[in-house]
């Protein structure tokens, strides 16, 4: 009885775990835009990015509010406590189950296809959906870039308050109050 125990304990050692695919934060880049005064737009990102991704598909991206970069130290500032009040919603965060065709490539193959989940921003949870083009670059890296960009409106995540409190303060006319959201995101294994 006792040997039958050690071969079974020794199989499932000897058996190789799920792989964990983990986000490159340094390889990686999340952007959106916002357009001011009904004509000025302009680009801005987060610094850093988290996150991880399961051999079955299981996708969990987290972003640091309080790293919104807008090239604008003040304005920086004015994001992280009057829009996204990091303070107390420290976060966003996307999850998702990865549809098979997708995670199911070899070294040197792309596809595109969709990625349906659920994205968490200010205590307001809603759904998402990113167009992607996903490419395994190799037997340990897969790149994932946006083919268009998702439309995320402040009004879904209880953001426009935040919005005006930010035109008010700079003493704009207008704030855009949907943004485009475009990514390109390495894993590595």
């Amino acid at each position: 009885m006792m040997k039958r125990t050690l071969l079974a304990l020794s199989a499932c050692i000897a058996l190789p775990a799920s792989a964990a695919w983990t986000l490159d934060s340094e390889g990686s880049s999340l952007n959106f835009l916002s357009t001011k005064n009904a004509q000025v737009t302009e680009v801005h990102s987060f610094d850093k990015l988290e996150g991880s991704l399961s051999d079955a598909g299981k996708l969990t991206v987290e972003v640091p509010l309080s790293s919104v970069n807008t090239n604008i130290p003040l304005r920086n500032t004015r994001m992280q406590e009057m829009l996204f009040e990091s303070g107390k919603y420290p976060s966003a965060t996307f999850t998702a189950t990865v549809p098979a065709e997708l995670m199911k490539l070899s070294a040197g193959e792309s596809t595109t296809g969709k990625v349906e989940g659920e994205l968490s921003l200010h205590g307001v949870t809603a759904p998402a959906t990113f167009s992607v083009l996903v490419s395994k670059v190799s037997d340990d890296e897969i790149t994932v870039a946006t083919t268009a960009p998702t439309i995320v409106s402040a009004a879904d995540f209880k953001l426009d308050g935040g919005v005006k409190a930010l035109q008010d303060v700079a003493k704009l006319s207008s704030i855009t109050a949907a943004v485009p959201v475009t990514f390109a995101v390495t894993f590595t294994e």
